[in-house]
């Protein structure tokens, strides 16, 4: 079984208490293998991805006891012809700081309580260790350079209300990959805000292409990002597969 295809997760693994894999490229031809390498690993949960296109390989997934859990849709944006906005929140749009990280952590804590995420929607998983997913990879954003790039905050009388990270992933390409704005500061236009510094700071520095991905119900996001000339481009189905 090649390895990329399907791995243990280790951080979920250490969050849940049972032994957790992962794979973001399950067709109706490597489903037998990857079963294969979940029994052999004694795999307790598989968090899969397959693309909604791929409807067979759906039917395949949901017949050997797959449940959907959430869809998510990736927009890009060609910055080769963009010509570089500037926001105009009444929010101070900055860099992280090291004192800033407590905070951002807790935004993400709060936000993603109420989600609709994969991992909040399962009913098996523990709710608390769920959204500590999201506060836990906001914080190794902002520690880990392996996995962001860079981390812009909104910030009001020193209390940071919002954050944005990206990803370079080549010279040429960058992932938008988590962002939260707080419950009391949203409908403000943080996000779009984030949007357009993010873009700005990409196109500064060379990259040609950027892609944020969302949860198909997330409809404001989409909107905001469609008036900023992303489109969508692809969409993934995220199932979960529980071996009893």
């Amino acid at each position: 079984m090649n390895t990329e295809t399907v791995s243990l997760s280790s951080l979920d693994t250490d969050r849940f208490g049972i032994v957790v894999a992962r794979t973001n490229q399950v067709s109706q031809g490597n489903l037998p293998e990857i079963m294969q390498f979940c029994y052999k690993n004694q795999v307790k949960l598989l968090i899969s991805r397959c693309s909604t296109n791929d409807i067979k390989s759906v039917h395949a997934m949901q017949a050997n006891g797959f449940l959907l859990m959430d869809t998510l849709v990736y927009l890009h944006k060609d910055l080769r012809d963009y010509s570089p906005q500037y926001h105009n929140s009444e929010l101070t749009i900055r860099t992280y700081r090291p004192e800033d990280v407590q905070q951002i952590v807790e935004v993400a804590r709060k936000s993603f309580t109420v989600y609709s995420g994969h991992y909040n929607v399962d009913n098996r998983l523990d709710s608390k260790a769920a959204a500590e997913v999201y506060a836990s990879w906001a914080e190794r954003c902002c520690l880990d350079p392996s996995v962001a790039d860079r981390v812009l905050v909104a910030e009001s009388e020193n209390k940071i209300l919002g954050f944005r990270a990206i990803k370079i992933k080549t010279p040429q390409q960058a992932d938008f990959i988590l962002a939260a704005v707080a419950h009391e500061a949203r409908n403000k236009g943080i996000y779009r805000s984030f949007v357009i510094e993010g873009l700005r700071w990409c196109k500064e520095i060379g990259v040609e292409e950027v892609t944020v991905s969302t949860l198909l119900v997330n409809i404001p996001i989409q909107i905001t990002c469609e008036k900023l000339g992303f489109r969508a481009h692809s969409s993934f189905y995220t199932l979960h597969k529980w071996f009893d």
